[in-house]
């Protein structure tokens, strides 16, 4: 529920403190990799994972640092997956325009997808992909270069499904004689993406309930039923689906920036996190209205809620959420990269002469002195602790 004035931030206050107080008193029922993932994160950096121990040569006093969860799912781990991530990309980067697009889902589908995560994110990269290689192969005769990311949440942690597209503005000619770029300020016109998107989308929706690869579980049960799910296709057109293409990219070094800042984003962040209740059973967080010109507001949710919301943003197991396609496509990518530079006369060292480097996370410091003369003296084994609930557990 809203809240008036925002309480005053708790120091530190972190997204394990928050799910473990909302998993302590009733866990809900979870599939058996929900369990994983929020055990990985209530365990991240504490003593149940392990560490190492080191001594400073400054000061001669010792520390322990326990280990990482490395979840994707996890806030604290994010930054040096991130980090590793964007210096692969590095190589990739071009000095040509970039446009950022975002593909959108109508909330009438949240329920549907939340009972079908796999096939319908992978029905959302595919609609879009296609969308906008088609454009390009339509306008310009040629293939565009698109990494897509995916986010399901908005920023009270419901359902809303969308796509953020970094397109290059241009691609190889249909020979590879040349490069055709795009102009420098306009790429597709929107209403017609959203067509063409909505289009795609919804006639592959259609042959997934044809072949009968979705599940309707529980309220979604009268769905298995034709003349209900023909009901709800009909609801899901009529509404507008969005296509949002934002102000392009000056180049490289902004397309770095976006990445480092959305590419390994959770659910939610520690500091928006402002206040945790465990009397009340509840939990007060940050967010942006974007209805209202992004202002800044304050939400309180019970911690059972809190917790409901948080898991519908956990990812199938392996699923991959950023993916490339075009000629940024994992099996053309490197060759294609290659032949852009050629024929935009540019050497690969010039071309990523410009973009910044991603900041680097900081090197390991005592915290008595500051000091980085560090020897590791101890590996410690994790130790087990119960789980706030047995994995299981349906």
């Amino acid at each position: 529920m809203p809240c008036g004035g925002p309480p005053a931030p708790v120091a530190g206050l972190s997204l394990a403190e928050v799910l473990r107080a909302g998993l302590s008193s009733s866990p809900p029922s979870l599939p058996k990799h929900h369990w994983r993932i929020l055990n990985a994160l209530l365990a991240c950096r504490t003593p149940r994972l392990g560490g190492h121990r080191y001594r400073c040569q400054q000061c001669g006093k010792s520390h322990f640092v326990p280990h990482s969860c490395r979840n994707r799912h996890c806030p604290l781990c994010q930054g040096q997956a991130a980090h590793q991530w964007l210096q692969q990309q590095q190589a990739s980067l071009l000095p040509v325009p970039y446009f950022h697009l975002v593909f959108t889902l109508p909330h009438q589908l949240n329920p549907l997808i939340q009972q079908n995560q796999r096939a319908l994110y992978t029905l959302l990269f595919v609609a879009a992909s296609q969308t906008l290689l088609q454009f390009g192969q339509n306008r310009w005769s040629v293939q565009l270069g698109i990494t897509a990311v995916l986010h399901s949440w908005s920023q009270t942690l419901l359902g809303h499904y969308h796509l953020h597209c970094i397109v290059t503005g241009g691609g190889p000619s249909a020979d590879g004689s040349r490069w055709v770029g795009a102009p420098a300020h306009f790429l597709f016109a929107n209403k017609a993406l959203s067509i063409v998107f909505r289009g795609k989308f919804c006639s592959s929706l259609q042959q997934l309930y044809a072949d009968k690869k979705l599940q309707f579980h529980g309220q979604l049960a009268p769905l298995a039923q034709p003349r209900t799910f023909q009901q709800l296709m009909r609801q899901a057109t009529r509404h507008k689906w969005n296509v949002y293409a934002k102000r392009p990219f000056a180049g490289p070094n902004q397309v770095l920036a976006y990445l480092s800042r959305y590419t390994h984003r959770v659910a939610i962040s520690p500091r928006r996190l402002l206040a945790l209740d465990e009397q009340k059973q509840t939990v007060t967080f940050e967010w942006k209205d974007y209805a209202h010109h992004a202002r800044k507001k304050t939400m309180s949710l019970g911690l059972k809620e809190f917790v409901r919301r948080f898991c519908l943003h956990l990812l199938p197991e392996r699923f991959v959420k950023i993916r490339h396609f075009g000629f940024l496509s994992n099996q053309q990518r490197k060759a294609r990269v290659a032949q852009v530079r050629t024929l935009l006369a540019k050497a690969a060292a010039a071309a990523l002469a410009q973009p910044a480097e991603p900041k680097a996370p900081p090197v390991k410091v005592c915290p008595h002195c500051g000091s980085d003369r560090l020897v590791l003296i101890e590996i410690v084994a994790p130790w087990s602790a119960a789980p706030p609930r047995p994995l299981d557990s349906s």
